[in-house]
């Protein structure tokens, strides 16, 4: 299903189950893409300019590194940035701050904003 507004909602996730939680928040009619892997995000990313990139700090595939290469992404520039992660996990938290999120929320706070975070973040 494609957006009518145009792009896609991106999202590295850590597992299958919270990718479907994930989509099942989006607003009718946003296209969400989930995958497990940095570099199918990067692609997806470059072939045309998301709404709003999500990144699970638990991921496997460097998701820090993901954050800091979206923010190096002159096209890039204007999609918000929003990684979450394990509350204890602050260090990471804290390293993808540095690395330009727009916003970093512990999952439990994630979960919780998720559908405001798409409306926020999808409006207009």
């Amino acid at each position: 299903m494609e957006d009518p507004e145009g792009g896609a909602v991106l999202a590295l996730v850590a597992d299958l189950i919270f990718a479907a939680r994930v989509r099942g928040a989006a607003p009718v009619g946003v296209a969400v893409r989930t995958t497990s892997r940095a570099a199918q995000l990067k692609e997806e990313a470059l072939m045309g300019v998301p709404r709003l990139i999500l990144v699970d700090l638990a991921a496997r595939d460097e998701p820090v590194a993901l954050v800091a290469w979206v923010r190096a992404q002159p096209s890039l520039l204007a999609v918000p940035v929003v990684a979450f992660g394990s509350h204890v996990d602050r260090e990471r938290l804290e390293a993808a701050r540095a690395a330009g999120a727009h916003r970093v929320l512990a999952r439990s706070a994630f979960v919780r904003e998720l559908p405001e975070l798409f409306r926020g973040n999808l409006a207009g």
